[in-house]
């Protein structure tokens, strides 16, 4: 059993998580729990053992200078708590146990029933993981958050995806399937990099998590220089890509793909809805014209009709 001393009593505690690594294109989910961090004044009260999950010739530690004293930073996961107002948090005063560190190169299962054994003694109620990957998005267009769980009920009550995800996984996957056998609610929200600017810092994408976040949780996080820096960011990479003509022409496809994608009446619900409105009424020659408007706004080149 883990005992904590010196943590105060939490008032309805959630368990917010990052990694880098794998799970953090462009360090964008390490930077939204250092950012909480920082704007709540975070004070870390544990930290896992690096000698049980980590290989340091491949995270190695940092050599470092404190007033003419060498020390040495060791790769690791730290848990923090920080105190939400109720101003900040819309009326209700909360904690968040922010665990944020580096993926564990050893030993996931044992790793992610530490972190448990910590949520259950604290008594959180809902653990939010961050993660970010590359992607085909345009830098230029909203940074996308898939908000996901592993449980059909919470999938329901805060209007969240159900992941039906299949394939390669890092610890943030593992931790969330470990936090649905131990029965802990638990959500995920990923944010998209584009794969052509995946190097850190990507402020765009920290922002986008954040905001995810707020919505998840009904919280006001202080944001300071985020949004500028953000701006600033999106500035920057323009100017990059105007620079050079085959990054232009590629960012300029990347941007007709997601704004086609994003068009109702390319999505399969739309179509559905005008073959129920017109079927019965039996107003052939609208209905036709209406297929032909879908046709002629997606750049249809050919229709087939089976029968």
């Amino acid at each position: 059993m883990i005992e904590l001393e010196g943590v105060p009593e939490l008032v309805d505690p959630v368990m917010v998580a990052a990694f880098e690594g794998w799970n953090d294109a462009g360090d964008a989910a390490s930077a939204a729990l250092d950012h909480l961090d920082q704007a709540w004044k975070g004070e870390v009260f544990a930290a896992l053992d690096a000698e049980e999950y980590y290989d340091f010739q491949v995270n190695r530690p940092l050599m470092w200078l404190d007033g003419g004293v060498r020390r040495i930073t060791w790769p690791t996961t730290r848990l923090s708590v920080v105190r939400v107002s109720a101003e900040a948090g819309n009326g209700r005063a909360r904690d968040l146990v922010l665990v944020r560190g580096v993926e564990p190169s050893m030993r996931w299962r044992t790793f992610c029933n530490e972190i448990l054994a910590f949520a259950h003694e604290l008594g959180v109620e809902m653990v939010v993981m961050l993660g970010a990957l590359l992607g085909d998005t345009p830098h230029t267009r909203p940074v996308p958050v898939s908000s996901v769980t592993s449980d059909d009920k919470l999938a329901r009550s805060l209007n969240v995806e159900e992941s039906r995800y299949e394939g390669p996984t890092g610890v943030v996957g593992v931790l969330q399937e470990a936090c649905a056998h131990a029965g802990v609610p638990a959500v995920s929200l990923w944010a998209g990099v584009p794969h052509y600017v995946s190097q850190p810092p990507n402020p765009k994408a920290t922002l986008a998590l954040l905001h995810a976040l707020e919505d998840l949780l009904g919280l006001s996080v202080p944001l300071g220089d985020l949004t500028e820096d953000a701006r600033a960011w999106q500035l920057g990479v323009d100017q990059l890509a105007a620079d050079d003509s085959e990054v232009a022409e590629y960012v300029q496809s990347l941007e007709e793909a997601k704004d086609t994608a994003d068009l109702p009446e390319a999505s399969g619900e739309a179509i559905a809805r005008e073959f129920e409105r017109y079927l019965p009424s039996m107003r052939w020659r609208t209905f036709c014209n209406e297929i032909l408007a879908f046709a002629h706004e997606l750049g249809v080149e050919m229709v087939v009709m089976l029968g």
